[in-house]
């Protein structure tokens, strides 16, 4: 792996081993036990500079390359205690991220510090007991009041929820605006109104879980996380390290798994001989060393992209899925070799396949990430960073579209053979565009369209008996709501803007997701005529 990690990488690989040898083998059982990891480790981490690697100097971190990052994970998963690892890395790679990327100056002097030391733990709080992965669902909300925002709602599966100083909270500060209407927002864990329950769980034992519960809370308005309506698209942007970070540790788990697992068929004997010996049983072992060798360099590509700057997203999201799945796989053969033994807690194998598990599932879940990959590799869609727009964005190469009616004309609401330009004329050419195959006989739609601008104006469009009216102004109740600059409305029909792009950058923003995917189907855009 010289071309990855040089010898400065290795030294500190050798500091942390070092680090879980001495501060975290000898006492994961008795956090196992407590479910809880001492505050002490932290701020032993931090003494070490070790959660600091990722951050830079400005705020006590020491700014080292993504590759440190990598070995670092790398050894903390090795130590075989999920949860440790889990509590880890979401205090260092995920509660803290947001801050460091969008937050104003005064968050990040106020947390970043603390949190590099290990006096402050942190959390990130998006899950909802009745949202789930459907992070645009959630019902958590912050209405701004003055000089303060008022939190209501709840939020569950929250690792360091219950120890933890802090939570970055997701909630929705514009429930009218679907995902542009969340917002990120620190909360301390003594705010008056905020509550913790300490969930029990299967496996990551050690690191707590919490249900965390807001009732009007109240939280000043500089704790708002970048701006107001973004946090959809921070989370989204964060995700890529979150799976990334999941893919490195699952597959560190895979390796020492098998280590372990060999050692101990080296030693178990079997009518007269180590059942290392045994060929059904050495070739299961081989598929799997096989698997774990493929999958690591596929995860170190995505490494690579990342550490240049590249938004890997579907990359990332096939490394989580891969990598995920296969350490599910591994822990479960791995403690057939043991036998009955493996069942048994006091063998590391009963842990580590109860920890593998929950694998799949946080972070974005295996069907999520199929979902993804599906959507970037299939219908087109890319993304692009929300946290600064100079970041490289990875381009896919999709077959094109050809329209299904070339008898279409550009026409504008005057029937005249000339492109529509403003947005008035381009909502009032839509009649002239339905594609009428594409309908479904009892197929009603109507929607109110608020494009702001002197090009633009407030219409309401309606989708009935497969024909289209558009008239000015805002009537009838509408299934769907769209807002947008009418200069950005433009350059999507135009063809001068990716659709993907600026909804999810939020220059669209939509009442009803499934509703403005079904209505779309239904028409050429300009750019196709």
């Amino acid at each position: 792996m010289g071309q990855y990690f040089n010898a400065d990488h290795d030294l500190f690989r050798e500091t942390v081993r070092s680090f879980v040898q001495g501060e975290v083998l000898p006492y994961g059982d008795a956090w196992e036990t407590n479910e809880m990891i001492p505050r002490e480790v932290f701020r032993k981490m931090g003494e070490q500079g070790l959660l600091g690697i990722n951050f830079p100097e400005a705020y006590g971190g020491t700014d080292n390359d993504f590759w440190y990052t990598v070995a670092y994970l790398e050894e903390i998963a090795k130590a075989k205690y999920g949860g440790f690892a889990a509590a880890v890395s979401v205090h260092q790679f995920m509660a803290t991220n947001h801050i460091l990327n969008a937050g104003s100056e005064y968050l990040k002097q106020r947390y970043l510090p603390k949190s590099i030391t290990g006096e402050y733990v942190g959390s990130i709080a998006i899950s909802e007991p009745n949202a789930g992965s459907d992070v645009a669902a959630m019902k958590t909300t912050a209405v701004r009041d003055g000089n303060h925002y008022t939190i209501n709602g709840s939020k569950t599966f929250i690792t360091n929820g219950y120890y933890g100083n802090f939570v970055t909270v997701a909630c929705k500060t514009d429930p009218s605006a679907g995902m542009a209407g969340v917002s990120l927002i620190v909360v301390d864990k003594d705010t008056p109104g905020f509550t913790r329950n300490k969930l029990r769980k299967m496996g990551w034992k050690c690191s707590d879980t919490a249900e965390l519960f807001f009732d009007n809370v109240k939280v000043p308005v500089e704790n708002l996380v970048g701006q107001e309506g973004q946090g959809f698209f921070y989370i989204m942007e964060s995700f890529q390290l979150e799976r990334l970070v999941a893919a490195i540790m699952a597959i560190a788990g895979c390796e020492v798994t098998v280590e372990n697992t060999l050692r101990y068929m080296h030693e178990r004997a079997a009518f007269g001989k180590p059942i290392a010996k045994y060929q059904v049983l050495r070739h299961k072992m081989a598929d799997l060393i096989s698997d774990i060798e493929i999958q690591k360099r596929f995860v170190y590509y995505c490494c690579d992209l990342y550490a240049r700057g590249i938004g890997a997203v579907k990359e990332c999201s096939i490394a989580k899925m891969k990598a995920t799945e296969l350490a599910k796989t591994v822990a479960d053969e791995c403690l057939q070799m043991y036998g009955g033994y493996g069942y048994m807690s006091e063998y590391p194998i009963e842990r580590m396949y109860r920890d593998a598990r929950v694998g799949t599932i946080v972070g974005g879940t295996t069907e999520i990430m199929k979902e993804i990959i599906a959507k970037m590799a299939i219908d087109g869609i890319n993304y692009s960073s929300a946290y600064k727009g100079d970041k490289k964005e990875t381009k896919q190469s999709v077959p094109s579209k050809t329209s299904t009616d070339d008898s279409i004309t550009k026409t504008n609401n005057n029937n005249m053979s000339t492109t529509p330009e403003t947005a008035r004329d381009i909502v009032y050419s839509l009649p002239q565009r339905l594609k009428t195959d594409k309908v479904d006989d009892d197929a009603l739609h109507r929607f109110h369209l608020l494009l702001d601008g002197p090009t633009g104006g407030n219409f309401t469009v309606t989708l009935k008996d497969k024909n289209v009216t558009v008239v000015d102004g805002l009537v009838d109740t509408p299934t769907c709501e769209i807002k947008a600059k009418a200069k950005d409305y433009e350059d999507l029909e135009h063809g001068r803007g990716n659709p993907q792009m600026m909804f999810m950058m939020g220059k669209i923003k939509v009442s009803n997701l499934s509703e403005v995917l079904k209505f779309v189907t239904y028409f050429n855009r300009i750019s196709d005529n």
